[in-house]
């Protein structure tokens, strides 16, 4: 129940703040340097001293993690959902063991794609 209730919040947070983010992300880019550097600003990296930027740099930063989660979260869910469709994980016990794999995954890759980030200083 509650890996169905994620996979649906996940699909959800992807589809409406993902797309957000990125639209946004294309359309400074197709605005030249300056629309890029405004998003630069409150997305990655405001100027030292600018409490607003950095609040928004933090808030952008708990975001990305989320949305990372829940794209391995939503990905998990759908190989699992795609298994299922062909016959197979309908006991008790392995669905179970399955929900878990979902949810342990996303965790890990989550950790392990930002650890990565932040050791690459991207």
């Amino acid at each position: 129940m509650l890996v169905s209730i994620l996979h649906r919040a996940c699909g959800v947070a992807l589809a409406t703040l993902g797309t957000f983010v990125f639209v946004w992300w294309l359309a400074a880019l197709a605005g030249g340097s300056d629309s890029y550097a405004t998003f630069h600003y409150w997305i990655v990296a405001a100027t030292d001293g600018a409490l607003l930027g950095n609040a928004a740099n933090i808030l952008a930063k708990i975001t990305a993690v989320g949305l990372t989660w829940a794209l391995f979260q939503h990905l998990a869910n759908g190989v699992r959902h795609f298994i299922m469709d062909v016959g197979a994980g309908f006991e008790l016990s392995v669905n179970r063991l399955g929900a878990i794999a979902t949810i342990a995954f996303s965790a890990t890759a989550t950790v392990l794609t930002w650890a990565y980030i932040f050791m690459k200083g991207l």
